[in-house]
C-alpha cells in the first residue's frame, strides 16, 4: 500500500447475549503477521514485530459510587519502510455501554458519532443488502463483548486509539469485580492499569491480583492501597518484568487481572444527592436469615443426554449438601411427562436431603419437553406452601429451572407459556430460569424471569457447567428480606427506577436512583419497608446535607457526573428489560424513551449506533458500532471483510524511527491556568504557572511558517475575596488557519465558526461534527471539542462547568494538544515552543519548604533552576474526572524554562 494513502481500517461485528454482572475489560494490541515461535534472546531494548511497536497500551477506570468509567487508550508505531497492518482488540462487558471512540493517525481524528439507529442502518444499507456485518462489536465468551478494529498503518507513522465506556458495579458474593482480561502479544514499551476508586462510604477492602503473575513478581508490580474513600491499585510492569523468560521476547502478560472491593456498611443507608439526582445503596447487614421454601424444576428431555445430565447431577448434589436446617425443598422432573420427587415441601432434614440425593443419582432422563406442565407443578407446590403460613412467618419462597430446549409437548405455545406462568405466580416469589447451552430461546427464559421478578442466566457447555451452577444458586442461597419496597416522598420525587425487589440477598446490594424535583431537596427522603426473619423491617434514610456539601467539595463536577450518569445507566437498562416483554404501542413508546436517553447521554445501545465519520468502504460507505439487542445469538461473518479507507492524505515527510527519536506529546493547560509538559525521553512532566490579570490574551501556539495560531483569554474568579490573589482561567480561545480562512471561537457558552464573517454559532448541547478546507471540528456534548487541522496537529477543548460547592464559579475551559508532530520546528507560544524535543536533568534531591513536597536542582535550556515535585490534573485523556500526574514544577511563570519572560507571549486580540 502507497504510504500517502493514510490508514485503511477493516471490520466486523457479532454480538451475544447479556448474562454477567462484573465489569471485565480486555486488553490486546496483535501487530504484524502471524508468526511461529520467537527467536528467544537477551532483551535488553523493546523488540519489534515486522517493525511494528505497541509504545503504550493502558487503561485508566475510574469508579464513583459504583459508576465505573472506563478510558482504554493505545498507541501504535510502525517504523518499517512499508505499510504494516495491526489489531486493536479490546474486550469490554456485555453490560457496558460505549460512549466514545475515536482514531487518531496521520495528523487526523476519526471521532465516533452516536446516532438512532434507523440513521445509522440507512448510510451503511449496502452492507445490510451485501450480507454483511459492519460494526465493531462482536461476542466474546461468556461475559464479554470483543471490539476489534484492523487497519494498515503507512511507514514511518503511528495510530492511537482511544475506546469509553460506562457501567454500573453490582455487588456480588460480598464485593464488587473489575476484571480486566490482558493480552497484548507483544512487549509494550508503556503498559498500564490505573484504577482509581472513590466511594463516600469508605472502602472496606480492597485487593488486586493477576493470574498470569507468580506470588513474588505480583508484590513487585501491583501497587494497592485504601484509605477512607479512596482506594487505588496500578500495574505498571517494565518490559524486563512482561518477559515470559529472562531470556524472552513474548510476554507473559495473559490472562486476567482482577480488582475486588467493598464498602463499609456502618450505616443503615446511604443516599447520594448531586444536582437533583439521587442514588441510594441499600444494602444492610446483622439480618438473619430467612428460611428459604426451595422447588428445583429440571428438564430431564432427552436432549439433556450426556455431559449435560452429568453435571446437573453434580450440581444439584452439591447444592443439596448447601440446603441448610429449617429450609424447605422439592424436586420436580419434566420430560413428555412431569413428576415429582414428594409432591409437596419437605423440610431440609438429614434424611429427606440424603432420599432426594439418592433420586437424583437414579433419575433417567425421558422423551420430549413438557416445560409448561414442569412449571406449573413446581409453582402449584410453593403456592399451596406459601397458603398454609402467615405473612410473617413465611419463609423466602424460590423457584428455579434448568431448561436446554425448548417447548415440544403439552403446551408449546410460548405467550400462552408466559401467561400461564404469569398468572399461576402472580407476583407471589421469583422464578430463575437457567438456559443450558445455545439450541434454546433465552430470550423466552429471560423475559419469563423478568415478569416473574427473577433473572434468567446462561449456562454454558464447558467443564465448569457443574461451577456455574453453584454460583448460580450461592447468589440466592441466603435470602435476608422479602417484599422490599423503598419509598420516596410522590411530590419530591421523579423519573425513579426500580424500587420494588421481590427479595434482597445477603452479599447482593439494591440500588434506586432518580431526579429530585426542583425546591424539594429540604423535604427529600427514603423509607424502607420489608418483611425480614418473623418481624417487619422498617428503617427512614435522610440526606446528611452537611457529608453531601463536603462530597462535592472534594470531587465537585465528577460526583454530580456520575450520579446523573448512573440514574440514566440503570434506567435504560430498566427500559430494555420492559421493552423486551411488550409489543406495538407499548413497546414503540418504550423505543422512543430508550432513544432519547441514548443520544442525550451519548451511549451505544441497542437502538443507537456510532459511525466513524471519515472512514469509508471502497464503495464510500462508514462503519458502525452497534450493540444488538441482548436476544441476539453469536453471528457469524457472512462474505468477505469489508476495507474502510482514511481520505488520502499528502505524502508523509521524511522521519526519523519513532522508535529512537521521540518528539514531546504536549498535555496542555487547564484550570489556574497550569501548564503541563510531558517528556517521553524522560518519562516525566514539567509544569508552570502564568499569573496573570483577567483580560490578558496569551499566544499558545504559533507557527510562523503557515500562520497558523491557538490564543487564549483569562478571565477571573468572580468569588475572589478582596485582597486575595485573583485566581484565572481561560474562558475564551481562538484558532485560526489562515491558509484554509478558518477561525474557531470557543467560550463554555458557545462555539462559533469564523465569527468574523458571521458564520454559524453552536452550543455545547449539540452533538455535531463540522467539515471547512481540511479542518474537522467534533462537538462532544456538554464535554469537549477536537480540532483537527490537516495533517499536522489535533487539539481538545475540554469544557468545565461550576458546581455548588466549588472554589470556582464560572465556567472554563481547558487546551491540550493530542498530536503536533508535524507542526513546524520554529513553533512558538507557550505550549507551541515544546513541538521540538527537550531534555534536562535533575539533581539534589531534597526536602522543601512543604514537608510533603521534596525541591531538586533542575539544569534545562542551560538555566540552572530550583524545582518542586508537585500534583496537576491531567483532563486530556478523562475530560470529565482528570488524572493526578506528577511533575517537576518550575516557579515563578515558567522563568527558565520557557524562552524568554511569560509577558513576551501576552498579544492583542484573540486571533
Amino acid at each position: 500500500m502507497d504510504g500517502g494513502m493514510g490508514l485503511r481500517a477493516l471490520l466486523c461485528v457479532y454480538l451475544g447475549s447479556l448474562l454477567t454482572l462484573q465489569a471485565a475489560p480486555a486488553l490486546g494490541l496483535a501487530t504484524g503477521r502471524p508468526r511461529g515461535s520467537e527467536k528467544r534472546q537477551a532483551v535488553d531494548t523493546l523488540q519489534t514485530v515486522d517493525g511494528v511497536l505497541i509504545r503504550s497500551l493502558k487503561v485508566n477506570c475510574k469508579v464513583t459510587s459504583r459508576f465505573a468509567h472506563y478510558v482504554i487508550t493505545s498507541q501504535v508505531v510502525n517504523s518499517a519502510d512499508e505499510a504494516r497492518e495491526v489489531a486493536f482488540d479490546v474486550e469490554i462487558p456485555k453490560t457496558a455501554f460505549i460512549s466514545d471512540f475515536a482514531i487518531t493517525a496521520d495528523g487526523n481524528a476519526f471521532i465516533g458519532d452516536i446516532k438512532d439507529r434507523v440513521s445509522a442502518w440507512k448510510q451503511y444499507r449496502k452492507a445490510a443488502i451485501l450480507g454483511e456485518n459492519a460494526g465493531l462489536v462482536r461476542a466474546s465468551g461468556r461475559n464479554m463483548e470483543q471490539f476489534t478494529i484492523h487497519i494498515t498503518i503507512g511507514p514511518q507513522s503511528r495510530a492511537t486509539f482511544q475506546l469509553t465506556y460506562e457501567e454500573m458495579l453490582k455487588r456480588r458474593l460480598m464485593q464488587y469485580d473489575i476484571v480486566i482480561k490482558v493480552r497484548p502479544k507483544q512487549l509494550v514499551q508503556h503498559f498500564e492499569i490505573d484504577v482509581d476508586i472513590f466511594e463516600p462510604q469508605g472502602i472496606s477492602k480492597l485487593d488486586a491480583q493477576a493470574s498470569f503473575l507468580s506470588k513474588e513478581l505480583a508484590a513487585q508490580t501491583i501497587q494497592k492501597s485504601f484509605s477512607g474513600k479512596k482506594g487505588h491499585v496500578l500495574f505498571r510492569p517494565t518490559v524486563r518484568q512482561q518477559q515470559a523468560c529472562p531470556t524472552c521476547s513474548t510476554s507473559l502478560l495473559n490472562g486476567d487481572f482482577r480488582v475486588t472491593y467493598d464498602v463499609n456498611r456502618d450505616k443503615l443507608c446511604d443516599l447520594l444527592v448531586a444536582n437533583n439526582y439521587f442514588a441510594h445503596f441499600f444494602a444492610p447487614q446483622n439480618l438473619t436469615n430467612l428460611s428459604k421454601n426451595l422447588v428445583f424444576v429440571i428438564d430431564i428431555s432427552g436432549s439433556m443426554e450426556g455431559q449435560k445430565v452429568r453435571q446437573t447431577k453434580e450440581a444439584l448434589l452439591k447444592i443439596l449438601e448447601d440446603v441448610k436446617p429449617g429450609d424447605n425443598f422439592d424436586l420436580v422432573l419434566f420430560g413428555s411427562q412431569v413428576q415429582s420427587w414428594r409432591g409437596s415441601l419437605v423440610p431440609a432434614s438429614k434424611a429427606n436431603l440424603q432420599a432426594a440425593q439418592d433420586f437424583v443419582r437414579r433419575f433417567s432422563l425421558a422423551g420430549a419437553t413438557n416445560l409448561n406442565g414442569g412449571l406449573l407443578r413446581g409453582i402449584e407446590i410453593l403456592n399451596s406452601a406459601q397458603g398454609s403460613h402467615s405473612e410473617l412467618s413465611s419463609p423466602a419462597s424460590i423457584l428455579i429451572m434448568l431448561t436446554d430446549g425448548e417447548p415440544t409437548e403439552g403446551e408449546t405455545d410460548r405467550s400462552q407459556i408466559l401467561k400461564n406462568v404469569r398468572n399461576a405466580i402472580r407476583g407471589r416469589f421469583p422464578l430463575y430460569n437457567l438456559g443450558f447451552g445455545h439450541d434454546l430461546d433465552f430470550n423466552f427464559l429471560e423475559v419469563m424471569s423478568m415478569e416473574n421478578n427473577g433473572w434468567a442466566q446462561r449456562i454454558y457447555e464447558d467443564h465448569d457447567a457443574t461451577q456455574q451452577l453453584q454460583g448460580f444458586y450461592s447468589q440466592v442461597a441466603n435470602p435476608l428480606l422479602t417484599d422490599v419496597d423503598l419509598q420516596y416522598p410522590q411530590d419530591a420525587v421523579l423519573a425513579l427506577t426500580q424500587h420494588k425487589h421481590k427479595q434482597y440477598y445477603d452479599g447482593s446490594e439494591i440500588v434506586v436512583a432518580g431526579r429530585i424535583a426542583d425546591h424539594k431537596l429540604s423535604t427529600f427522603k427514603a423509607d424502607v419497608r420489608a418483611h425480614g426473619e418473623r418481624q417487619e423491617f422498617k428503617a427512614t434514610c435522610l440526606v446528611d446535607e452537611e457529608e453531601m456539601e463536603k462530597l462535592l467539595r472534594e470531587r465537585g463536577h465528577m460526583l454530580e457526573n456520575h450520579v446523573e450518569r448512573l440514574w440514566a445507566y440503570l434506567t435504560i437498562q430498566e427500559l430494555l428489560g420492559k421493552r423486551m416483554k411488550t409489543e406495538g404501542e407499548e413497546r414503540a413508546n418504550l423505543s422512543s424513551q430508550v432513544l432519547k436517553m441514548s443520544l442525550d447521554y451519548q451511549f451505544v445501545t441497542p437502538l443507537t449506533s456510532m459511525m466513524i465519520r471519515g472512514l469509508t468502504d471502497q464503495d464510500g460507505l462508514e462503519p458502525t458500532i452497534d450493540k444488538t439487542p441482548e436476544d441476539s445469538q453469536p453471528l457469524e461473518m457472512v462474505g468477505p471483510r469489508r476495507t474502510f479507507v482514511l481520505p488520502a492524505t499528502q505524502p508523509a515527510p521524511t522521519v526519523h524511527p519513532i522508535v529512537s527519536r521521540l518528539p514531546n506529546r504536549v498535555t496542555g493547560v487547564d484550570t489556574d491556568p497550569h501548564f503541563i509538559i510531558y517528556v517521553p525521553q524522560k518519562e516525566d512532566n514539567l509544569c508552570f504557572n502564568i499569573n496573570e490579570e483577567p483580560g490578558v490574551i496569551l499566544s499558545l501556539v504559533q507557527d510562523p511558517d503557515t500562520g497558523f495560531s491557538v490564543n487564549g483569554q483569562l478571565i477571573g474568579n468572580k468569588a475572589s475575596s478582596p485582597g486575595q490573589h485573583e485566581s484565572t482561567y481561560f474562558g475564551r480561545l481562538g484558532i485560526s488557519n489562515p491558509a484554509s480562512d478558518f477561525q474557531l471561537e470557543v467560550t463554555p457558552q458557545n462555539i462559533t465558526l469564523n465569527p468574523s464573517s458571521g458564520g454559524p454559532v453552536f452550543s455545547w448541547r449539540d452533538q455535531v461534527t463540522l467539515q471547512k478546507d481540511g479542518v474537522v471540528v467534533t462537538i462532544h456534548k456538554k464535554r469537549n471539542l477536537v480540532v483537527s487541522v490537516e495533517d499536522r496537529a489535533t487539539f481538545e477543548i475540554v469544557l468545565h462547568r461550576t458546581w455548588k460547592g466549588s472554589a470556582v464559579h464560572q465556567d472554563f475551559l481547558g487546551f491540550y494538544v493530542l498530536d503536533s508532530f508535524r507542526m513546524s520546528a520554529r513553533t512558538q507560544g507557550l505550549l507551541g515552543q515544546f513541538f521540538t524535543p527537550l531534555d534536562f536533568e535533575v539533581s539534589d534531591v531534597r526536602p522543601g519548604s512543604d514537608p510533603t513536597k521534596s525541591d531538586a536542582t533542575m539544569v534545562v535550556k542551560n538555566r540552572q533552576l530550583t524545582v518542586t515535585r508537585g500534583l496537576q490534573k491531567d483532563y486530556s485523556k478523562d475530560p470529565r474526572h482528570g488524572t493526578e500526574v506528577s511533575c517537576w514544577f518550575i516557579h515563578n511563570n515558567g522563568a527558565g524554562l520557557i524562552d524568554g519572560v511569560h509577558t513576551d507571549y501576552i498579544v492583542s486580540d484573540i486571533f
